[in-house]
């Protein structure tokens, strides 16, 4: 495929219309919001610069990484996806991180791959955008900067549902993470599984909790 090609269908797969069912995850946030943990555009920034930097994002995108290299040898997927699985933190990052990759797994069948049969229905996300990429033959690099900005995007989304901030406010966060998500893209696509580990120990306590809050408007 060509780097236009690439990139094109890389905004389809990774877009907020993509039928994964996105915009129902905070993935933390709502809670860190109610806690007084994230409460302006500095606090939302750093916020999703950990998980990208240290956290559950970072090992996603070590795995998706993963994913990828194993279906693009054609190898056996069912390891990687348990272990994705294995190191959802809490209930609802399990719910969430299955539910987005059957979903994604489902509607990307529109590019029937072999990988499909493979997984079946289900594969937690970070697992099913790697193997999906690997298998469609799209460059690692590429693929992982897609998901990551896929995320930072869908998590100033929440915000600006969640919070006082203002779209403006909302794209200066995306703004000032590029070269953020470029760096953890590059590093990932160098990563093994030796690389997995996280200390945002804030954000998955989170978590945890929000399946105890009150009057809630998302899912995690």
């Amino acid at each position: 495929m060509s780097e236009t090609a690439t990139l094109v269908r890389l905004m389809t797969w990774l877009s907020p219309t993509f039928p994964v069912g996105g915009f129902n995850y905070s993935h933390g946030l709502e809670q860190a919001v109610a806690e007084g943990l994230v409460t302006d555009r500095t606090s939302l920034q750093d916020w999703i610069t950990a998980l990208l930097e240290h956290g559950s994002v970072w090992n996603d995108a070590v795995l998706l990484a993963e994913a990828w290299r194993v279906a693009a040898a054609g190898g056996d997927l069912r390891e990687v996806s348990e272990l994705a699985e294995a190191l959802a933190g809490s209930s609802e990052r399990q719910l969430e991180t299955i539910n987005q990759g059957i979903a994604f797994l489902a509607a990307s069948r529109a590019w029937p791959l072999p990988v499909h049969g493979e997984l079946g229905e289900g594969a937690a996300w970070p697992v099913a955008v790697g193997a999906v990429a690997g298998a469609a033959e799209i460059a690692l690099e590429p693929a992982l900067a897609a998901f990551l900005h896929s995320f930072a995007a869908n998590q100033v989304q929440a915000a600006l549902r969640l919070m006082p901030l203002g779209q403006a406010a909302g794209v200066a966060v995306l703004a000032a993470l590029e070269d953020k998500i470029a760096d953890v893209a590059s590093r990932a696509a160098r990563s093994g599984l030796d690389d997995l580990g996280s200390s945002t120990l804030n954000a998955e306590i989170a978590a945890i909790n929000h399946e105890t809050l009150n009057s809630r408007i998302f899912r995690t």
